[in-house]
């Protein structure tokens, strides 16, 4: 008896909406398509104002767009990892949950990294944030996608504190899901971005 309520308590914490949709995940993807938005804002100003550099450097004299393709693949492939991540806490293995939470945080911060490299080098060539409206909007399109990625990464390393602690028993594999929709999130984000930055040909 103690074993069939011990099976059936994971789901007698799951709230439901009217729906029949969890609580977290309905909140959860309110909040993901709030972030469309946003991203959508962010993206229509810069194809607003992508030609206007005011004499400084143009799109196509700044943009390494071979460098750029290898930093997507990077943080394409995290998403793979999340899956697997995923899909370990569901079979109970903790030990995979936590190597493969760690392989798409590295992989986060490589593209992070790739990031920083890219705006320095951008910086060095005569684009800044105050330099021309096409300036402003590509940091603050990429700088915010960026920040999002890195907030991800601190919620992948918290998710392995959390493991590693013992606190995401297989029956809590939700919280684990719910961080990587999340994370699938900015990756989508960032092929639409990807594309619409490095290659729509501009004017």
């Amino acid at each position: 008896m103690a074993t069939h309520e011990a099976a059936v308590t994971p789901h007698a914490e799951e709230h439901h909406t009217s729906t029949g949709l969890d609580n977290v995940k309905l909140a959860m993807w309110a909040f993901l398509g709030s972030e469309c938005l946003f991203f959508g804002s962010l993206i229509s100003t810069y194809l607003l104002y992508r030609n206007r550099t005011q004499g400084g450097p143009t799109p196509s004299e700044i943009y390494d767009i071979p460098f750029t393709s290898v930093s997507s693949f990077v943080l394409l492939m995290s998403s793979l990892t999340m899956v697997l991540a995923l899909a370990a806490i569901q079979r109970g293995d903790h030990r995979g949950l936590r190597a493969w939470l760690l392989a798409t945080a590295f992989l986060g911060m490589s593209f992070i990294g790739g990031q920083i490299y890219e705006f320095t080098t951008f910086y060095e060539e005569g684009l800044a944030l105050s330099k021309s409206p096409f300036g402003s909007a590509f940091f603050l399109l990429t700088g915010f996608h960026g920040a999002h990625v890195t907030v991800g990464i601190l919620m992948l390393l918290a998710l392995y504190g959390m493991s590693a602690a013992g606190r995401i028993p297989q029956a809590e594999s939700r919280k684990v899901e719910f961080i990587g929709l999340y994370w699938h999130f900015v990756d989508i984000v960032w092929i639409v971005i990807f594309t619409v930055i490095y290659l729509i040909p501009t004017e």
